[in-house]
């Protein structure tokens, strides 16, 4: 059940996906599905909470960050664990227990990256670089703004993990001795 729903969250996104469709692939009366679930929103926490740990724990903790993100260039086709966030960006607008589980998640996400920071503050920067994550997910899979959501996702990893490698380790911001100043007009 839990992947025949995530292939079609992938597929359709929350909204079009139907509880009836879901039990189809699945081979299994929809009324499994609520007596297991409860509902079609707590089957897409589900679905989510098992998807992100099985990327958490099966992914080398230096890979998570591009592994995710390879998930949301991808688009979210096919539902695999790797295009977690991709399900839920097209779900974003109507699963009322999906932020809980996204927080849950991302804090999990979160932990695994600062872990890998040796910077004073690498709970912020770990958070900094899932809100980045998030907000390239938005803007190609939800807003599919241009040139990001044709962009060629190899160019993008390239340039998004430059970046969150000097942020994770430490180093950004801090080639002239902190965060770059603004100039502020000088006192009369």
């Amino acid at each position: 059940m839990l992947r025949a729903a995530g292939e079609l969250f992938a597929e359709r996104g929350y909204e079009a996906a139907t509880v009836r469709d879901i039990a189809a692939r699945a081979g299994v009366n929809q009324a499994l599905i609520f007596r297991y679930f409860g509902s079609k929103s707590a089957l897409l926490t589900e679905v989510m909470a098992r998807s992100g740990q099985e990327q958490i724990t099966g992914t080398p903790p230096e890979r998570l960050f591009e592994t995710a993100l390879r998930g949301v260039l991808a688009g979210g086709a096919g539902g695999d664990a790797d295009q977690l966030l991709a399900v839920y960006l097209r779900s974003i607008g109507g699963a009322d227990t999906a932020p809980d589980t996204v927080r849950e998640l991302g804090d999990q996400y979160a932990a695994v990256l600062a872990a890998l920071s040796p910077a004073d503050d690498g709970a912020l920067r770990a958070q900094l670089a899932m809100a980045w994550l998030l907000g390239i997910g938005l803007m190609r899979v939800v807003v599919g703004q241009e040139p990001l959501a044709g962009a060629d996702p190899d160019q993008v990893c390239a340039h998004v993990l430059a970046a969150v490698d000097r942020l994770l380790d430490g180093t950004a911001g801090e080639e002239s001795g902190g965060p770059r100043a603004t100039s502020a007009p000088a006192a009369g």
